[in-house]
């Protein structure tokens, strides 16, 4: 893959003029141009309601490829909650002019009916087994199972050399790093850190929906599980009791925690004493929002 010099990069941004398309024959024409014009492509898939983390993204695309896409498809299938899908946040004039403002090419930003021609229920689907059943596939059931299909068709369609990723679902990262493993796509998937207000809350789409005391309370989240990183690089392997910790003082704080696990970075499955390059994943219910985080640990 060609990689793009900085000065190239300024100057893209600068003459920038996005643009939009809704079609999948209009996306598959105008990525075809870029790829005929010898251009290496970056993907960025979004649902939207674009805040930094997503825009920093969009900079590593911008960063290490010529012609930058992103779309914005708040995909159903990944929603098993009929109110959750409803009321999630749709800011796509925003959008438009953040992903401009971050020298995106293209946006593709279709409807539900032009991506999914058939009816939901005989939709083709596309699924890691195990892993997507786990952690927040156990809490949400068949969410994973709509994350890989509609990924799956958006590599499709695009055919990137290279898509990036925010490490904040990393768990999601883990499971599409699979699906391209196991499908043989020739596509490079870049994580990116994720990305956090000064308190440490690690930006979501969803903290949209705390309220002004949540927002206050809702860093306690990551603070845990700096507590438990901590305790592990200094040698802790009770991993058991510093769940339980973790637990306990998020419902002090008003939390309703789904999980909290300490895993293998490698399957995510559980760790051993024995394990060094550890996860710990966790996702917590605090007022009308789930919240997911994770930290990284190396022991």
């Amino acid at each position: 893959m060609r990689y793009v010099t900085a000065a190239t990069r300024h100057r893209s941004i600068a003459s920038n003029s996005m643009q939009t398309v809704i079609t999948i024959a209009e996306l598959r024409q105008v990525v075809g141009t870029a790829r005929r014009a010898g251009k290496s492509i970056g993907f960025v898939p979004t649902m939207g309601n674009l805040h930094q983390g997503h825009l920093n993204l969009l900079t590593t695309a911008r960063e290490r490829t010529d012609f930058v896409v992103s779309s914005i498809f708040v995909n159903p299938l990944q929603f098993n909650v009929k109110d959750d899908l409803e009321r999630y946040p749709r800011t796509l004039e925003e959008d438009q002019q953040s992903l401009i403002e971050y020298g995106c090419d293209l946006l593709f930003a279709p409807s539900e009916s032009e991506v999914y021609s058939s009816d939901r229920a005989s939709q083709t689907f596309v699924e890691v087994p195990g892993v997507s059943e786990m952690y927040c596939g156990a809490s949400r059931p068949g969410h994973f199972r709509g994350v890989t299909t509609i990924v799956n068709k958006l590599f499709n369609l695009v055919q990137p050399d290279l898509a990036v990723f925010g490490k904040k679902d990393f768990q999601q990262l883990h499971i599409i790093r699979r699906m391209v493993a196991d499908l043989s796509m020739p596509i490079e998937l870049v994580g990116v850190d994720t990305a956090r207000d000064q308190s440490g809350l690690a930006l979501s789409s969803r903290n949209g929906y705390l309220t002004e005391e949540e927002i206050k309370r809702a860093p306690a989240l990551y603070s845990q599980l700096r507590t438990i990183h901590d305790a592990l690089v200094g040698g802790s392997h009770d991993f058991d009791g510093l769940i339980k910790q973790a637990n306990e003082s998020l419902e002090r704080e008003s939390f309703k925690p789904d999980y909290i696990h300490i895993v293998r970075r490698s399957d995510l499955q559980s760790a051993t004493p024995k394990d060094k390059e550890l996860v710990i994943l966790a996702a917590a219910f605090l007022g009308h929002a789930r919240l997911i985080d994770n930290l990284e640990v190396d022991c």
